[in-house]
């Protein structure tokens, strides 16, 4: 098995891209939950997120959600991202919490309506240029609750025009990335329930349009590693959402429900060539921390994914292929579970050190007082929360 300092190099080629609407409030679809201290407008959403970076050195870009993070100058914003040592990346359209999209959006029957959909698109395509950013990140909401409620293969021709007319808005350099969910809000069919059903559509607008990949956006016991092996070996594999699941879109801290699927996740992401600056696949996190502080949250998330990172850098490549040529069943099991049960946080810690980071970002945050700061700072205004 390889060392810890024969992977050292490696690990500073991550960067896991943080969604601002993880630092505001959010909830369950009973109760959103307060919190002292949560950001009243983007720019303090971006503080918080370059307080993740300055502590863990593993979060360079921050993700902004249209229309919640609307500003009247981006270049102001930017500016203000640079300064604190972050830069501004995906940018999320939302197509799901106005009225006329409640019988969809991008699929909706009414061109008028459509034409709406694909106008919000085409400002985040513009607010893209203003920003610097690469990818455009849609996820949908259509679909139907009723069999019959409307035709399932005509609302498919409409996704593909909308889709189609998005995709020649974008510029040279820009990327259109297409997220799935298997149900939720619509509950009878969703419009984009599958990984297979959005790589037909991507595969079909260009060379850049790549599939989104939500962890948290499957059905109990799907294989998420072999969905991450295809679409790798198709070369469509754009970006990752990073969140963890018990039932079913969760948005919990990634790797709390199951450490070793994220384990299995990473190393197929390794094997298939998607780890690295160079690679094109985007990490983000898209969580809700809806009952642990917001800034802790996000921090804990980035050094679980590093964590398994690392062991998946780990594994014995040589030994795991000829155990595999050789059909030595428990031989090549046992070469994965090697490198998983590896302890690497005492390593990990001293290569922060090594870095100017500190050992543990969790404590070094409790201790800079920056969360009884922001506590005291932001009174008054409105928060930011889920739908804001």
């Amino acid at each position: 098995m390889p060392s810890f300092g024969d992977i050292a190099p490696r690990l500073t080629e991550q960067a896991i891209e943080l969604p601002s609407w993880a630092f505001g409030n959010s909830g369950t679809r009973f109760k959103v939950f307060g919190q002292a201290g949560v950001p009243r407008d983007p720019f303090e959403k971006i503080a918080d997120a370059a307080k993740v970076h300055e502590l863990t050195g593993l979060a360079p870009t921050v993700a902004l959600h249209i229309p919640w993070d609307k500003v009247d100058d981006y270049a102001a914003l930017r500016s203000h991202a640079e300064s604190l040592g972050v830069g501004l990346g995906t940018i999320n359209s939302n197509t799901f919490q106005d009225d006329d999209y409640k019988l969809g959006s991008v699929t909706h029957a009414d061109p008028k309506v459509r034409q709406k959909a694909i106008d919000h698109h085409f400002e985040c395509i513009d607010i893209m240029g203003e920003t610097g950013s690469r990818d455009l990140k849609i996820w949908l909401a259509d679909g139907t609750n009723y069999p019959g409620q409307d035709d399932i293969r005509a609302r498919q021709d409409r996704l593909a025009d909308s889709l189609a007319k998005i995709y020649e808005r974008i510029g040279e350099h820009q990327r259109l990335v297409l997220e799935y969910k298997f149900f939720e809000p619509a509950f009878y069919h969703t419009d984009v329930p599958d990984w297979g059903t959005s790589y037909a559509h991507v595969a079909a607008l260009g060379d850049r349009a790549f599939v989104c990949l939500d962890t948290g956006h499957h059905a109990p016991g799907t294989n998420i590693e072999f969905i991450v092996a295809q679409l790798l070996r198709l070369g469509k594999l754009g970006s990752f959402d990073f969140n963890s699941r018990f039932y079913a879109d969760d948005d919990l801290i990634v790797g709390a429900a199951d450490p070793f699927q994220l384990f299995r996740i990473i190393l197929e992401v390794v094997r298939g060539g998607g780890y690295g600056a160079d690679s094109g696949v985007a990490f983000m996190l898209d969580q809700c921390h809806n009952i642990e502080k917001k800034i802790p949250g996000q921090i804990r998330s980035v050094l679980n994914v590093q964590e398994m990172t690392a062991r998946a850098l780990l594994v014995d490549r040589d030994a795991l292929t000829a155990a595999q040529n050789a059909g030595d069943v428990l031989g090549a099991n046992e070469v994965l579970m090697d490198a998983f049960y590896t302890d690497v946080r005492p390593a990990l810690a001293e290569w922060r050190e090594s870095r100017g980071l500190p050992a543990n970002p969790l404590r070094a945050y409790a201790e800079s007082g920056y969360q009884e700061k922001i506590e005291a700072d932001r009174v008054g205004g409105d928060q930011a929360g889920w739908g804001a």
